[in-house]
């Protein structure tokens, strides 16, 4: 069984917070309510899973507030993380952002390799993939594997975004450029089986083939999608923004419409575009103190053909985690297994109330604690096309259920933990409203949702 992320809990014992020297003495004289210089706030990585073994690493958000003037508003951010399960899976990441390195231009860079031993996968089209909760139960009469629903994937990511303000107007453009490497093989079930004892072993991919090596088998993954490939992405849009700040903002719209190609010609192994369109709105209930937030949001495919392992990816032009996987997990819907629902399109929504409940200064910074409740919504708009299967030694109704697909549910809770407003410690709790999509989840991390 399975046990995931037992011991993050203790990210929120442990902070650690400091103030750079190279801070101007004098802005130790200002309000205690502006920040200057830098400012930078840390946390270990620390969890177990008992397939992947002990995750153990650290993170730290650095921010340049200059001389003050803009704040919250900050002239640079730079994220680091590294964090590494002991079976080989981890997170190795750097993220920029900057209004100030081009003039008149916002400028994000992402930098990331994340290495996967047991990346999820549950079928296409949502509940039309069916998931058989007992196979991967080992006191399960019906048990499999525990590697039933997985493959191992190591994935790079280049990722640039370059936004600039349409006149006095609260539009931008933006334009991006995204690079994606995947290298995609079966689950290396003899990694993940040293020093196990002989009862908890996993069976050989051989002896037992979970979905990743039957789809392939049944021509549902290609062939030549079958091991991973290169996608570069080309990224064009605009965007309308009338946030009060950035992170966590009490009022405004933040909306934007891109186009996203990956063209053959840049060497793309399968060329397609895609249209992704996200809209938040952003509502003060209590000043200062309760705001409703919301998020919709919707991606489809609409030339060529998306391969299989870019199928989950979500585009955005900001990114508030290293992950952008699609509906399931952390990002999208809180609480379902990740990537539960993956098709040519999707549609999603994200509802929550935020309440910061408790304010401190602690270490010459300010700090605020924040509840917030959530529901979060999603469906398959356009299927990815699947042939009709028929098993002679399995039941084809253990794997598809054609025409089942319907909206996906989660609802939960979390809080919050914000620095100087910008650097966010997050804990959500999501529980599913059909176990099809699983059972529940926590999500330890970095900033809010949207």
């Amino acid at each position: 069984m399975r046990l995931k992320r037992l011991l993050l809990a203790v990210l929120l014992l442990i902070i650690c917070v400091i103030q750079s020297n190279a801070a101007d003495k004098s802005s130790k004289e200002k309000s205690d309510s502006i920040k200057s210089g830098w400012n930078f706030g840390a946390l270990p990585v620390v969890s177990f899973d008992s397939d992947l073994g002990f995750q153990y690493g650290a993170l730290a958000n650095f921010y340049n507030y200059g001389d003050g003037k803009r704040f919250p508003a900050y002239n640079h951010s730079l994220y680091f993380e590294i964090s590494r399960y002991t079976k080989g899976s981890g997170v190795y990441r750097f993220y920029y952002n900057s209004d100030q390195l081009i003039k008149n231009f916002d400028f994000s860079l992402d930098l990331s390799y994340l290495p996967d031993q047991a990346n999820d996968f549950y079928g296409f089209n949502g509940y039309e993939a069916v998931y058989k909760k007992t196979w991967t139960d080992t006191g399960s009469d019906e048990y499999k594997t525990r590697m039933f629903y997985k493959f191992q994937q190591n994935m790079f990511r280049f990722k640039v975004d370059l936004q600039h303000k349409i006149g006095d107007t609260h539009f931008k453009w933006v334009a991006g450029f995204n690079m994606l490497n995947f290298n995609i093989s079966s689950v290396d079930i003899d990694r993940l089986n040293k020093n196990k004892s002989d009862a908890d072993k996993l069976p050989s991919v051989q002896a037992q083939p979970g979905l990743y090596e039957k789809y392939i088998d049944w021509n549902i993954i290609p062939a030549g999608e079958a091991n991973g490939g290169f996608v570069p992405d080309l990224k064009a849009g605009i965007i309308f923004d009338t946030r009060n700040v950035r992170v966590n903002p009490m009022r405004g719209v933040w909306s934007e419409a891109t186009i996203s190609c990956a063209p053959k010609f840049l060497g793309s192994e399968s060329g397609f575009t895609r249209i992704s369109i996200t809209h938040r709105q952003y509502f003060t209930l209590i000043k200062n103190d309760l705001s409703f937030a919301y998020r919709l949001g919707w991606q489809q495919t609409i030339s060529g053909h998306v391969p299989f392992y870019m199928q989950p990816q979500i585009e955005t032009t900001v990114m508030n985690g290293y992950a952008t996987y699609g509906l399931g997990g952390s990002r999208y819907l809180r609480g379902a297994m990740r990537d539960r629902v993956v098709g040519d399109g999707v549609l999603y929504g994200n509802f929550e109330l935020r309440w910061k409940f408790a304010k401190m200064d602690l270490f010459r910074q300010k700090f605020y604690w924040g509840l917030n409740g959530f529901v979060d919504i999603g469906q398959v708009t356009k299927k990815i096309a699947v042939p009709d299967i028929y098993l002679l030694h399995e039941n084809t109704s253990d794997y598809f259920n054609r025409g089942a697909e319907k909206m996906h549910g989660t609802y939960g809770a979390g809080i919050r933990l914000a620095m100087n407003q910008n650097f966010v410690i997050s804990v959500d709790y999501g529980t599913v409203m059909n176990k099809q999509d699983g059972d529940t989840g926590i999500y330890i991390g970095l900033n809010y949702l949207f």
